[in-house]
């Protein structure tokens, strides 16, 4: 992918909020992976702050606990030059009654520029966008959706693979109540790759044949031709009853480990959004080693982050300074 022009491509980007992967187009997805590219090369600078969005506050109101979406928001908005303030559930009034309209809205009346929401209720960030003036980013909002996720995701894929059309990319697990696994089915369906679904019948039900995706629930026809596997843990907190009888046993028929890494293809990917449950979904030599990507997903969350921060307070007339050559 070239470097963006950055005096003429945020114009194409008409959203102050990014709610989900669902309405954006593929010109929307590869301008947000551009301008990735672009702040990714300021990372090995000595300078790595960015005068870009010097003078705005964002609020990283985090009702659901998180480790590497909140931090790499957070690292992402410094690196911007913005004031970001963390805002969780228990430091938060809403343990006293208040209604989330509320809380958003004294935000706003703080005079924040933006709101970055993760909630445990489908459909919260779409809720604050419709009422607020200022931007929203859904940073997971229940089993619906976790854009800036696939966002990251793909980007990772493109980086390694080059064109997604045609690529074989297989997401393995806990489908069903995954946000992770919709947004990128979303993400790679637009860029124009091949969905295998895989896991438990329980876990992978056939309705998500409606995504344009194939479905199966054996694990060597999942691997064999994959170019990426994408590893999803159990989202037991989601869970109102058991969809299988226990870890052990989803390890016994689905866990990757080193015998079945042998059915993957040698120059074939390996991704976890995390928290990974090591010994579970995947054995931690797989996990640490020459095929995965993991951590590089990690890094490219920032600089993902750092294009929607800034595409999205642009589009919200919030003037933010042009980005350096």
């Amino acid at each position: 992918m070239p470097p963006p022009d950055l005096h003429s491509e945020p114009d194409t980007w008409t959203r102050k909020d990014l709610i989900a992967i669902e309405p954006l187009s593929r010109a929307e997805i590869d301008l947000i992976h551009t301008l990735a590219t672009q702040f990714k090369q300021t990372l090995g600078r000595s300078q790595k702050k960015l005068p870009t969005l010097r003078g705005k506050t964002i609020i990283n109101l985090f009702i659901e606990p998180s480790t590497r979406t909140r931090i790499a928001f957070e690292i992402a908005a410094k690196r911007l030059s913005a004031d970001i303030t963390l805002v969780e559930q228990k430091a938060s009034s809403l343990v006293k009654g208040e209604s989330l309209r509320d809380t958003a809205q004294v935000i706003q009346a703080l005079n924040a520029d933006m709101i970055i929401l993760r909630h445990s209720a489908a459909g919260a960030a779409a809720y604050l966008a419709r009422i607020l003036e200022i931007p929203v980013i859904n940073a997971g909002d229940g089993a619906h959706e976790h854009p800036t996720q696939a966002l990251l995701d793909t980007f990772t894929m493109r980086e390694k693979l080059g064109s997604l059309e045609g690529r074989k990319v297989t997401i393995l697990g806990d489908i069903l109540f995954s946000r992770v696994a919709r947004s990128n089915i979303w993400a790679l369906r637009k860029l124009g790759a091949h969905v295998t679904l895989a896991g438990p019948a329980t876990l992978v039900p056939g309705h998500f044949r409606e995504f344009g995706v194939e479905i199966t629930h054996d694990l060597k026809t999942a691997l064999a031709d994959a170019d990426v596997v994408m590893l999803l843990r159990i989202q037991h907190e989601r869970q109102s009853a058991t969809h299988f009888p226990g870890l052990g046993e989803y390890k016994a028929m689905y866990g990757l480990n080193a015998e079945r890494a042998r059915w993957l293809k040698p120059e074939a990917l390996i991704m976890h959004p995390g928290p990974i449950n090591r010994g579970v979904e995947i054995d931690s030599h797989l996990a640490d080693g020459g095929q995965s990507v993991i951590l590089e997903q990690v890094t490219n969350g920032i600089v993902t982050r750092m294009a929607i921060l800034y595409l999205c307070m642009n589009a919200a007339k919030t003037k933010p300074s042009p980005l350096p050559a």
